[in-house]
This record gives structure tokens, sequence and C-alpha cells, in this order.
């Protein structure tokens, strides 16, 4: 459907002139001698742009914009008259107008003028959009989502919450597992009580057993006083170990045994002590596999994975990317914001290695470049080249007679599968890369279709 555009003058010459301007730019153009016309046109069509004179007989051009941005505030309004003044000018825009041209104009400026005020009302209608529909999504303790994908995340969340059972959140780097360890510590009956986050592979070898649970006065060089470890402080609350897959093999073995007897023992000391904790743990590491290479103890994999929580890559749930840009454009810069459809449409093409900590790196620093939108011009160049390597019609075609839809998409999924493999030499690591999915991800695929031998 054509943009559809009003003109309003009471002189014959001007809207003839106008109309022919505008429609040889590929418009619809309708016409209207007062300001009364032009309003049973507006209640009879769907009008995106109103150019109207402001001196006419009856209603003038500043009455019918307020009567325009009473009935279809979602129109925009650009005025034009031989008679400017300041106080006309001002008086305009405080009504909501688009901008406001004196005559005569320039054929150039008023095309100008036309196609930024479409730009503008397209904007504003698309990020209205996007804000309702993320008040209608607003996802699940801080984690926003609104996806099948997300849906079923978040009711497992909440089933979570509800019990005492260990956990082990996997998921790639910048998921949001740690969201999904405090949404289920916030929702259970320990949400009171201390939610202590641990990254176990930020802290020295030497020094974790001490930060975990603990030591006495004298255990070793620099200990001058007791303290307490990370269990003892988390007590009747939770305790998250993030990355538990780079925990040394040492300390698999203390974990284990604290998990099992609910006591820790500080370094140095000779007696232990009860802890209420409970456990969660995650890695973006594939723990089983760690098991066969030997760095990650087999009991103490089945004792924390008692119930699993899957996160979702953000380029399997793109249908949440809009609602998370809405989010993030918020949050960093404190009010609601704009995005052009072409930047929205490379953000949903994009792979995201980095997920939703690498979208929200993005839209930070998209900020930065411009306060006021984030355009194509705003996005890295990785981005912005998203959509030029996912066009799907170059991909896909119909045939006369129809095709069979899943079994279609398994089939270039598989092809993008066998190519990746090919042009990576057989190395899957790299095959994974090049389809920017995880190690752990593309070999499961291979199975799934039983590609397996391939990549042998």
């Amino acid at each position: 459907m054509r943009t559809r555009i009003l003109v309003v003058d009471d002189e014959l010459s001007m809207r003839e002139f106008i109309s022919i301007l505008l429609e040889r730019e590929g418009y619809e153009v309708l016409t209207a001698a007062d300001a009364e016309t032009a309003q049973q046109r507006l209640a009879a069509s769907n009008i995106d742009l109103v150019i109207s004179d402001v001196q006419m007989p009856g209603l003038n051009g500043l009455e019918l914009l307020a009567r325009i941005k009473e009935t279809s505030p979602e129109t925009a309004v650009l005025l034009i008259t031989a008679f400017s003044t300041a106080e006309q000018a001002v008086e305009a825009m405080k009504l909501g107008a688009y901008d406001y041209l004196a005559k005569p104009f320039k054929v150039d400026e008023i095309k100008i003028l036309v196609r930024n005020a479409l730009e503008k009302r397209d904007l504003r209608i698309e990020n209205r959009q996007l804000r309702e529909r993320a008040c209608v999504a607003e996802g699940y303790a801080g984690i926003i989502g609104a996806s099948q994908r997300m849906r079923e995340l978040f009711e497992l969340l909440r089933k979570l919450s509800d019990s005492q059972t260990t956990v082990l959140i996997l998921g790639e780097s910048g998921t949001g597992k740690e969201l999904a360890a405090r949404a289920i510590h916030e929702g259970s009956q320990r949400n009171g009580k201390p939610f202590v986050a641990v990254n176990c592979g930020a802290i020295p070898e030497n020094l974790i057993e001490s930060e975990l649970f603990g030591h006495v006065k004298g255990a070793f060089t620099g200990a001058v006083g007791e303290r307490p470890g990370l269990f003892e402080q988390a007590g009747g609350g939770t305790i998250f170990l993030d990355e538990i897959g780079e925990l040394p093999l040492s300390m698999q073995s203390r974990l284990l045994r604290v998990i099992q007897e609910r006591e820790v023992r500080r370094i140095g000391g000779n007696s232990t002590k009860k802890v209420d904790v409970r456990l969660l743990a995650a890695s973006n590491r594939d723990l089983a596999l760690q098991i066969k290479e030997g760095s990650f103890r087999e009991d103490l994999y089945y004792r924390i994975n008692v119930m699993q929580v899957m996160m979702p890559p953000l380029r399997e749930r793109i249908e949440d990317i809009p609602l998370l840009v809405q989010h993030l454009i918020k949050k960093h810069s404190g009010s609601t914001g704009i995005v052009t459809s072409e930047a929205l449409k490379a953000l949903m093409a994009y792979q995201f290695p980095g997920n939703v900590r690498e979208l929200e790196n993005i839209i930070e620093r998209s900020l930065v470049l411009n306060r006021e939108k984030i355009t194509i011009d705003t996005l890295p160049p990785q981005v912005r080249g998203a959509v030029k390597r996912f066009d799907l019609n170059a991909l896909i075609d119909i045939p006369e007679e129809g095709i069979e839809l899943e079994p279609a998409i398994e089939n270039l999924e598989k092809q993008y599968l066998v190519k990746a493999l090919e042009k990576s030499g057989g190395n899957k690591t790299r095959a994974s890369e090049l389809l920017g999915m995880s190690f752990r991800s593309y070999r499961y695929k291979l199975s799934k279709y039983g590609l397996a031998a391939e990549g042998d």
C-alpha cells in the first residue's frame, strides 16, 4: 500500500502543484479545499501525512492541526503559509506539527521535508509498537523475553524456585545464567537471605579454598584473623558457583564433600560447621567432555546436575531482540529510544556470538554515537554486514506445487553443517565458529542428522 498524503489548500493551483510533485515521487495524493473537507477525507481514509495551508476560510490550518492530533495522533502534519510569523511557528510546533514552511518554497525543500516527516512518523509507530510489546512481555525476574523458548524457561524457573534441589544452569557466555540463578533464588522461600555469586574462574587457585570455606587465624601467611568463607556467608540463602567447570580437581573433591555433608571446615580449623545453603551452579563448558578428559569429577557432576536449565543463545530467540533493544535503551539512556527499521533488521540478522551481553555492548556503543536514535550507521561493521550475509531471497525458492516446510528447513540446516565442515577442512571447532554456534551445539546437530562420521 502506497503512502497516502492529503493536501489542504484553498488555492486550486497550489493543490494541483503539490499533488503533481508528490505523485511523481510515488505517493498517493488526496486533496481538500478547506478544513471541513479535509476532516471528511481523514475520517474516510488512512492518511499518513497532511500538508495544510494555514490561512483558509472557516477553520484555519492551526485549528485543523489541533483536530488532527485529537483524532489521528499518528498522522504527521506539515504546515505551509504565505504569512509566516514567529508566533504562528511556535504555536504550530506546540500543537504537534512536524514543521512549518513559508511560501514560496523550493521543490527540493518540500520533498525533503515530506520524506523526513514520514520517516519520523514510521519510526514513532514502530517504536510505540515495540514499547507496547515490551509492556506485555515484561519477562521474568529481570530476564527479558516473550518467545516460546523463554516462556518455557520462565515456567521451569518458577517450578525450581519452589524446590530446594541443586540446579545446574548451562549456556554460552552472555546468555544470562546468573540472572536465571537469581530468579530461582528470588522466587524461593530463601529470598530474604543472601544470594552469593562466585565466579570460579576469576579467583586464583591458591585463594579459592579460603574464599569458599574460610580460614582460621595463622592458617597461612597473611591469615591475620578468622574469616568465614562464602558458604558460611550465604547461610540460609543461596550460593551460585558460576563457571564451576574451571574449579581445579583438588577443590572439586572438597566441594563434593560439602554438598554431601552440608558442612564446611575452615582452612587450619579442627572442627566443622553445618551450613544451610542451596547450591546453584553454572557452566559454559561441556562438562560431559571434561569428565572424559579427566578434568571434572563424574561424581560431582551428578551431584550438581540434579535439575538442569539450558539458557538459549540469542540467535535461537531472535523474536526477543526488539524487546531486549528497548529494555537496554531505557537502561542506558533512562528513556525509551528510537531504533530504525534498518538497524533492527541488521540486529535480528546478526548471530550474536556474545549473546545478550554483546547486544548490550552494541546498544551502549550506539547510544554514545547518537543519543537520539539507533541507526544502521551507529552499529558496528560486523552487525551492519549481517543483513547482506543473511539474504533469504537468495537461499529459498518455493515451487508451484509447494513444499513441506520442516523437511526443507532441516535439509538447509544439514547443508550448512556439511558446508562449514568442508570449508574448515574437517575442523569441527572452526566449523562451529563459521556458523556462529558453540562447539557443543554443532556436534549435537551433526549427531542429530546422522552426519557425525563426516566430522571424524
